[in-house]
This record gives structure tokens, sequence and C-alpha cells, in this order.
């Protein structure tokens, strides 16, 4: 605004040089009173052209650069917190990802150790019941022999009762036992 007012002002007063050298009659410019009318009117025509025009017309523009610094800022400001929140969730997928990690190493570990218990648990079966048939197979075994002791003894006291009711020999006795001893060697 100063600086139109200031042209406007340096204008006035090169009018009486302008209009001497021109040579004061018929030239271009005329000094009169219509010439200091119409710079007075130039001048608040100025004057009112920039208190209604000029004016608003700056507030206008910087109201107009305030609003977009202020959208910049706001702008900038978003983006930070798009950035904050996209490495908040990066470090989310992070966290979630070493959790399944860790479950998974978790289970299993303790699927590991489940078919650790029932391998031990299968084998102690195991164990158990070859031991139950091998209880089982020496009380057979004693029974089998108990058996045989019965029958050797019964049929050492028939041999008894048949050599009682003949006569024997010395050569029938030996006869006899070597067939007794033979018998309880196969058997046993």
């Amino acid at each position: 605004m100063r600086r139109v007012f200031g042209i406007a002002v340096l204008l006035v007063a090169l009018l009486p040089r302008i209009a001497a050298a021109a040579g004061g009659e018929g030239g271009l410019i005329n000094l009169d009173k219509s010439l200091i009318i119409q710079a007075i009117n130039f001048l608040l025509l100025l004057f009112i052209l920039s208190k209604i025009l000029y004016r608003p017309l700056l507030a206008k523009m910087e109201e107009r650069s305030q609003a977009i610094k202020k959208s910049l800022d706001e702008a900038q400001a978003a983006r930070a917190e798009a950035q904050a929140q996209r490495a908040e969730h990066a470090a989310r997928v992070q966290a979630a990802h070493a959790e399944a990690q860790a479950i998974r190493a978790t289970a299993l570990h303790e699927a590991a150790e489940e078919q650790r218990r029932l391998v031990e648990a299968a084998r102690a079966e195991a164990a158990r019941l070859v031991e139950g048939a091998r209880a089982e197979t020496e009380q057979d075994i004693r029974r089998a022999r108990q058996e045989l002791r019965q029958e050797v003894g019964d049929l050492a006291v028939a041999v008894a009762e048949r050599l009682i009711k003949r006569t024997l020999r010395d050569e029938d006795h030996r006869k006899i036992i070597e067939e007794a001893l033979a018998k309880m060697e196969r058997v046993g």
C-alpha cells in the first residue's frame, strides 16, 4: 500500500516537470485546475480502493495462507501418526509371530514329552506282561515237575509192585532202575 501511494505522490510531483518539458502550450499535458482535481480524484480513488479491496484481499490471502499452512501441519501430523501406527502394527505382528513360535515350540515339546511318557508306559506294561508270563511259565514248570515227580513216584511204586510180584534178579533191578532214570531224563 505504501509503495502504491509513494508512486502516486512521485507522479504528482513529477507532473510539473513533464509539463515544462513539453513546452507548456498545446502539449500532451496542460497544467490547470482540472489536472490537480484529477490527481486528487486519482489519489482519493487509490485510497478508497486500498481500503475496500486491497486490505480485505490481503487479509483473505493471509487467511488462506494460514489455512494452507494449518492443513500442511495437520497432514504432517497425520503422516507421523500413520507412521507410528504402522510401526506399532509391525511390532504387534512381530510379537504375534514370536508368540506363535513360542506356542509351537511349547506344543512340540509337550508332544515329545507325552510321546516319551507313552513309550515308557508301554515299555513298563510290556515288562510287566513279560514278567507275568515268565512267572506263569515258572509256575507251570513247577507244576509240571511236581506232576512229573508224582508220576515218577507212582511209576516207581508200580514198578516196585511188579517186581515184588515176580522174583527179580540183579540184572532185572538194574534194568528197571535204568529205565526209570531214562524216563525221568526225557521228562525233565
